[in-house]
């Protein structure tokens, strides 16, 4: 199978948006999202975007992507963080999802970031297999920890 990895461009947000709800689907959290194809324009093709994202190509339609974004370690320096490793259900086992992480990797290794972090679900063993035989380190000692946008209002409500 041919397919194309390259620098998402402006125009492929809504194909981009789709396989984001693909995602949430995925992880029975159907009703998540709630980016829109605007917010992604607006917040990845700016004077400062926000991330950056690469997508596979297949036909002239993204049947996978990898969105990335800038971070910094206290410890380590320069990192960027991996939000989502997306292939569309369909074109899962052909590829796709190994040419979109390794170009997530050169990405850092040429920024010469210290690290790359990403989140997996701790029920998907598929993509724990796959990330571990790519020599990720799966910490499941850790926590993620976040506040929501609720989380956020009620905490500054009672500061």
């Amino acid at each position: 199978m041919e397919f194309k990895i390259r620098n998402a461009k402006k125009n492929d947000m809504p194909q981009v948006h789709h396989l984001i709800n693909e995602l949430a689907v995925f992880e029975n959290e159907p009703r998540a999202v709630e980016v829109t194809v605007e917010d992604l324009q607006n917040d990845g093709f700016g004077e400062h975007p926000a991330f950056q994202c690469f997508v596979a190509e297949v036909n002239s339609k993204i049947e996978g992507i990898a969105l990335i974004y800038n971070r910094y370690s206290s410890w380590k320096g320069k990192i960027i963080h991996l939000e989502d490793l997306i292939v569309s259900k369909s074109m899962r086992g052909f590829g796709l999802g190994t040419a979109l992480l390794n170009q997530v990797v050169k990405h850092g290794h040429q920024l010469g970031v210290k690290r790359i972090n990403w989140e997996v679900i701790d029920w998907n063993e598929k993509a724990i297999n796959f990330y571990e035989k790519k020599g990720a380190k799966v910490l499941r000692d850790w926590d993620v920890v976040w506040l929501d946008e609720t989380g956020i209002n009620n905490y500054v409500a009672n500061l």
